[in-house]
C-alpha cells in the first residue's frame, strides 16, 4: 500500500556484471545464519531508483555457484547496503540509475519474498509485465514524437509551401502512425491477457519486440522531419530519440524477446 500511494519507492536488482540477459548466472550469495536470517554479500547494476528507492528487491543464490536463486526484500538503511556509481546516460537523464553494493548484509529471515528457490520465476514473472510497461513506456514517446512532427510540419514552410504539403513527408506521418497504432493493439491485448490471468509470456515479448522497435524508428523519422532543427536541444525530438533507444535492451533486448517468443512457438522447453 505505501508503494500504491507513492509514500515509499521501491527497485528491482537482478542485473550484474556478468549477468545481463543471461540472468540465471547471477553470482550475488545470500547465505543462511543459525537463526534463520540471511547474510547477503553482492553488487548489483543498471537498477532504477538505486540510489533513490526506500528498499530494494534483490535476488541472489541461496545454495551454491549452481544453486537455487531466492529474492529477498532488503531495505535501504540496513548496514552492509551502499550506493555505488551513478551512470550518466545518453537519455532517461531523469531516472536514477546506479551500482548497489551489499557488503555482509544482514536480512531477517522474513525478508524473504516467497520460497527458498523461487527467485527466477519470480524475476521472470516480473519481467512479463516490466515488458508491457516498457510497450506502453515506448507508445507514449512514439506518440509524442508523431504529435511534434505532425505540428512542425504544419507550420514548415518550403518552397513556397508548408512541408505538410510534400507527399514523402505525408507518407512518413502515415507510416509512424500506422506503426504506433499496431504497437498499441499488441500492448492492449498483452496487458488484456494479464488482468484476465491468462498466460501473457509470448504476447508480452511480442508487444515489447515490435513497440521498443517501433519508437525507435518513428523518433528517427520524427528527427528527419525536423531537419537540423530535430539534431537541437531546441526541439524535443531530441530528447525523444535519445530516451527511446534504451527500449529496445532493457527489461530483456529484442534479441532476448525473439528467444522467447521463438521458443513459445516451437514448444522449447529452455524458455527463459
Amino acid at each position: 500500500p505505501r508503494l500504491a500511494s507513492g509514500e515509499m519507492i521501491a527497485a528491482f536488482c537482478l542485473t550484474e556484471t556478468g549477468s545481463g540477459s543471461d540472468a540465471a548466472s547471477i553470482r550475488t550469495r545470500a547465505d543462511k545464519n543459525p537463526d534463520g536470517s540471511w547474510t547477503l554479500n553482492g553488487e548489483k547494476i543498471w537498477i532504477t531508483n538505486g540510489g533513490i528507492a526506500d528498499f530494494y528487491t534483490v535476488f541472489a543464490r541461496t545454495e551454491g555457484e549452481s544453486g537455487k536463486i531466492s529474492a529477498f526484500i532488503v531495505e535501504r538503511d540496513w548496514d552492509g547496503v551502499a550506493t555505488g556509481a551513478k551512470e550518466d546516460k545518453m537519455g532517461l537523464r531523469a531516472s536514477d540509475t546506479t551500482d548497489l553494493i551489499f557488503d555482509d548484509c544482514r536480512v531477517p529471515a522474513d525478508h524473504l519474498l516467497g520460497q527458498e528457490g523461487d527467485g527466477f520465476k519470480l524475476a521472470m514473472t516480473a519481467l512479463d509485465g516490466g515488458r508491457i510497461g516498457i510497450s506502453a513506456q515506448s507508445i507514449g514517446v512514439a506518440q509524442a514524437a508523431l504529435d511534434a512532427s505532425i505540428s512542425y510540419a504544419k507550420q514548415r514552410s518550403q518552397f513556397g509551401q508548408k512541408i505538410a504539403k510534400f507527399q514523402g513527408l505525408r507518407w512518413m506521418i502515415a507510416d509512424m502512425a500506422t506503426e504506433l497504432e499496431a504497437a498499441r493493439q499488441l500492448t492492449m491485448s498483452a496487458a488484456a491477457m494479464k488482468d484476465q490471468g491468462t498466460r501473457y509470456t509470448r504476447q508480452a515479448s511480442m508487444a515489447k519486440l515490435f513497440a521498443s522497435e517501433m519508437v525507435n524508428r518513428v523518433t528517427a523519422k520524427a528527427i528527419q522531419i525536423h531537419g537540423g532543427y530535430g539534431f537541437t536541444k531546441d526541439y524535443e525530438v531530441e530528447r525523444y530519440y535519445r530516451d527511446a533507444r534504451v527500449f529496445t535492451i532493457y527489461e530483456g533486448t529484442s534479441e532476448i524477446q525473439r528467444v522467447v517468443i521463438s521458443n513459445h512457438l516451437l514448444k522449447d522447453k529452455r524458455t527463459p
